[in-house]
């Protein structure tokens, strides 16, 4: 169940290490005068793994003290922060990077600022932010950012949408655009199509033009789940065992042959994609949910000249810089204004459940992501 998050990425590995430590022995660091918040001390609650293993064992809710504002800081208040595949296999120690440990979960939220320091410029009380980077620990009620980890973003969109934008959302659309140079009309296959990203991928192709043809496991409520996904913009719904059928050749008589796979767990799965894809087409991996192999037919590859590729978002923000993010952002934020990109089905959950909503996020069939609330 690779995810496609990234790691810590908001301070060195030895200031987040301070936070996590007993108050008694935590060296408190003095807040100057011309810094608008308080010099008080904050409890924080937060979601903290001090080891690896099944998330529903090894995550606990504990108190830590919250750290002082800098010049450059920004207090934030977290509002709501979803449970994503990559935080469960963080957590597992099966991730392709990893924090240094003792650990707070999340790395994806949308939060308030309550408080900045005399240098901060970008953001102001009130303004929404979310991480500019995964790895910030966002699975907590309140903390103390560097500016530069947080980019602001509007007000007028709902709240879980704002929540769940930096990670899937921008997944889905830089897949879209920076493979194929596809045009309206067009086709795109993918499987986890109920996914956070899948669902991303309906609504952002169906705003270009591009028709979808989606790919899901069979299930007992098969019918209302396809519903949904046509609801949101789904061209085309199939089961996994639909696309292994002969049938699917009189399919694509009517309907083009894709010029680009996305896929999310490997195995089985992605070589039936890669088997209905046109000839010089492109199938990228951003997931293995399966944790099975890609398998790839030599004779797909020489005879369709397919090429095989691979996505991680957080690899992307390495190569681009922070601009080009933002402008990513607000991209998405116009396709939500215009009600062309909704947030994927989601039950909040209070922080204090906490178990029950790591337990449900690994649950197979899960239709609706778990968003831990802070209020």
């Amino acid at each position: 169940m690779w995810g496609c998050g990234a790691f810590w990425g908001a301070r060195a590995p030895s200031q987040l290490q301070r936070w996590l430590l007993p108050a008694s022995r935590r060296r408190r660091r003095p807040a100057a005068a011309s810094f608008s918040a308080s010099a008080e001390p904050s409890r924080v609650q937060a979601l903290v793994y001090g080891h690896h293993g099944d998330p529903a064992k090894v995550v606990e809710l504990k108190n830590l003290e919250l750290a002082a504002v800098g010049g450059s800081d920004v207090h934030v208040k977290m509002l709501a922060a979803p449970i994503n595949p990559s935080d469960i296999n963080m957590i597992q120690g099966n991730y392709g990077l990893l924090p240094q440990l003792p650990a707070v979960g999340g790395n994806e939220g949308v939060g308030q600022v309550v408080a900045v320091g005399s240098h901060v410029t970008g953001v102001k009380p009130g303004d929404w932010v979310i991480p500019a980077n995964a790895g910030l620990g966002t699975w907590q009620t309140e903390a103390v950012f560097s500016e530069d980890a947080l980019i602001g973003v509007p007000r007028d969109i709902p709240l879980q949408s704002a929540a769940t934008l930096g990670v899937n959302p921008c997944t889905a659309y830089r897949m879209l655009m920076d493979f194929e140079q596809l045009r309206p009309g067009d086709s795109v296959i993918q499987n986890a199509s109920n996914s956070g990203v899948g669902q991303a991928v309906i609504q952002i192709a169906a705003a270009l033009g591009l028709r979808t043809i989606n790919v899901v496991r069979d299930r007992p409520d098969i019918q209302k789940l396809m519903d949904r996904l046509k609801n949101l913009g789904a061209d085309h719904v199939v089961t996994e065992e639909e696309l292994r059928k002969p049938e699917m050749k009189n399919f694509f008589k009517n309907v083009p042959q894709p010029r680009l796979a996305l896929n999310c767990v490997g195995g089985k799965s992605s070589t039936e994609l890669l088997r209905h894809l046109a000839p010089g087409g492109t199938m990228v991996t951003y997931g293995g949910m399966a944790k099975q192999p890609v398998v790839a037919s030599v004779s797909l590859l020489i005879f369709k000249d397919l090429k095989l590729r691979g996505f991680w978002m957080s690899q992307w923000k390495k190569d681009h810089n922070p601009d080009q993010f933002k402008e990513l952002i607000f991209t998405l934020c116009d396709l939500i204004r215009r009600g062309q990109l909704s947030a994927p089905a989601c039950s909040e959950v209070p922080l204090q459940d906490y178990q029950r909503a790591l337990e449900a996020s690994m649950q197979p069939f899960m239709s609706s992501k778990q968003i831990l609330t802070m209020w």
